[in-house]
């Protein structure tokens, strides 16, 4: 420890405790098919879409009338046909006989469960298949026991009793994850015990003078954030999952936040990473903000999705808290006049904390969720139509969006704001407001529970994600659009929506999110039409000259892609590496390399991980 340390006040377990947003039982507090917390909802009645709950600000009583054109007249929703789908399950398929790994959790004193509805609670993430096969009653492999380890130690116990005895280990943090990644391999005969790090999230230490922080790895965003800026600091990371998701979590997807200009995705945040693999614990000896020093195993860890290990402790960066926070929106005549625009700041590398670009569906689809009464609602709406089509000359059908956030000092954000404005003005755009910024922008957090709604309405609906050039992303965004509608088209699919935004620049390139739905009325398996559609899709990104992933990951959804995304030889890096770290293949099964049928031996299955 540095002498200079200011170390917040430890309690008896070593650390300064935090209450979770995320309780042990967390069906109690969060819905257990389907995404955020029970009491927020879009709900439909008596004609008008409703969101409940006050935890945002687009709950309580305000009512949405135009949502419901809005999904009648595109998605061709019949409003009178609700399915909820089936109610949390009475019975469980038993758990997989694992006595010697129980006994030892007994010794060390290590909190378990082996009831079903713990057990379902954490055998999936938040993938349409996930989801859509719990609530119909189709999930098949769950855990066969949930951990709740308190401390590093315990995870090393845990980790040690699983390798002698041949349990599977799948890290669960917030459950957030859309790429199948905690999702129980179906073949997998072992069994599997999934990691719950809930309960590891205490705040270790601070380092006010070097702007540095130590917190265990199952800390939610939010409760992270609200601990660092009670001291007056912030981490600044803020992923669209940022009330769920976990620490560790962002680090074993390399995760990234909607501020990332101004603070850095994941990997420039972490300072210093521990995690406990199979042969021991992988972390660096020193806090220093750099090392050359052969590879950085920080970036073996990152992004390793729980297959190398169990990441339960991490140093992190932090920043005062800025003095101004400022929201804002521009208009652009199209989606590629947007594009350019944001090219040009990232070159110039005037990026605020945060500029996302949104296309026309997706501005309209925004437009039916306003509220009436607000700022873009009867004569203010009627006066911004007349000037975007009069005065500037724009056609409603094809203007696009940006919205913005600066923070820093007052004058800095002045000045930061008025080049970009420049720069808007040369590529046709103007500015609508701080208010559309700001609601924009928190929109962001809700717009995750349109899809339980669509749900219930035999619409099923999915993101996806990649990074891109620059110079190929509007026609990236177009082709993957015209490949979507083709293969609607071939499935006889009449009644959908695609769209897309550009959510993070770079100087290099942007990430570009997909939003893909459709009405499955008629359709006797809708998951498997989409995962065709979205594999069309992704094939088309690739040639496109898109990545596979910028955040979300690989899991098992992508693993198809993994081999030609990193090369053969990087493959057999990773499995080297795997093979090191992991030779029983204990951690996160599925993953990357395909699942090893655990029916064989140990000495069997490191002889065919060895030879994948």
């Amino acid at each position: 420890m540095a002498g200079n340390r200011d170390t917040v006040k430890l309690d008896p377990n070593g650390g300064k405790e935090i209450v979770s947003a995320i309780p042990k039982k967390r069906q109690d507090l969060l819905k257990w098919n389907g995404w955020g917390y029970k009491d927020s909802r879009f709900e439909y009645e008596n004609g008008t879409l409703m969101f409940t709950g006050s935890r945002y600000p687009i709950g309580g009583s305000i009512s949405l009338p135009y949502f419901k054109q809005y999904v009648e007249r595109h998605l061709n929703v019949d409003l009178t046909k609700k399915c909820l789908g089936d109610p949390l399950p009475q019975h469980y398929p038993e758990p997989v006989p694992c006595t010697d790994f129980i006994a030892s959790l007994r010794q060390h004193k290590i909190d378990f469960s082996q009831s079903g509805e713990d057990r379902l609670i954490r055998c999936h993430g938040q993938a349409l298949h996930d989801i859509y096969a719990l609530r119909t009653g189709q999930f098949r492999r769950i855990p066969d026991v949930v951990v709740f380890p308190a401390s590093h130690d315990q995870v090393e116990q845990i980790v040690n009793a699983a390798n002698e005895f041949n349990v599977v280990v799948i890290p669960y943090g917030g459950g957030t994850s859309v790429s199948g990644a905690s999702t129980c391999p179906e073949n997998e005969h072992r069994p599997i015990a999934a990691l719950d790090t809930s309960q590891m999230n205490k705040m270790l230490w601070i380092d006010r003078e070097n702007l540095v922080a130590c917190f265990e790895a199952g800390i939610v965003g939010q409760d992270l954030e609200r601990e660092v800026r009670k001291l007056g600091f912030t981490t600044g990371h803020e992923p669209d999952s940022y009330e769920f998701s976990t620490l560790g979590g962002w680090v074993a997807t390399r995760a990234s936040g909607m501020k990332k200009n101004t603070y850095g995705n994941i990997e420039d945040l972490v300072v210093k990473v521990k995690m406990v693999t199979a042969k021991g614990v992988l972390e660096k000896s020193v806090i220093v903000p750099r090392i050359s020093c052969g590879p950085d195993f920080n970036h073996i860890i990152l992004g390793s999705e729980g297959t190398l290990g169990v990441v339960t402790e991490v140093v992190i960066k932090l920043r005062p808290l800025p003095e101004v926070k400022k929201y804002g929106s521009l208009v652009f005549p199209d989606f590629g006049s947007g594009v350019r625009c944001l090219r040009e700041v990232a070159r110039h590398r005037l990026q605020p904390a945060s500029i996302r670009l949104i296309d026309n569906e997706q501005f309209l689809f925004g437009q039916a969720l306003k509220i009436p009464g607000g700022a873009l609602s009867n004569l203010g709406s009627a006066l911004q139509r007349f000037y975007i089509t009069t005065v500037k000359g724009m056609s409603l059908e094809k203007i696009a969006i940006a919205t913005l956030v600066f923070e820093g000092n007052e004058k800095d954000v002045k000045l930061h704001e008025q080049k970009i404005m420049a720069i808007a003005g040369k590529h046709g755009g103007f500015s609508a407001g701080s208010t559309n910024g700001e609601k924009g922008y928190i929109l962001t957090f809700v717009i995750a529970y349109i899809r339980d709604l669509a749900l219930e309405y035999s619409v099923v609906a999915e993101s996806f994600e990649t990074s891109v050039p620059w110079v190929r992303c509007d026609a990236l965004c177009s082709n993957v659009k015209n490949r979507i509608r083709q293969e609607c088209a071939k499935h006889s699919i009449q009644h959908y929506l695609i769209s897309c935004r550009v959510t993070q620049s770079y100087d290099a390139g942007a990430c570009v999110y997909f939003y893909f739905g459709f009405n499955h009325t008629g359709f006797s398996d809708p998951v498997h039409i989409y995962e065709t559609i979205e594999s069309h899709a992704r094939e088309e990104i690739l040639s496109s000259g898109g990545s596979i992933s910028h955040h979300h990951g690989v899991g098992k959804i992508r693993a198809r892609w993994y081999p030609g995304s990193v090369s053969d030889v990087g493959v057999s890096l990773y499995r080297a590496t795997k093979q090191e770290l992991d030779p029983n293949n204990i951690f996160a099964v599925g993953n990357f390399l395909p699942t090893v049928e655990s029916s064989r031996t140990v000495d069997e299955e490191k002889l065919l991980i060895s030879k994948l």
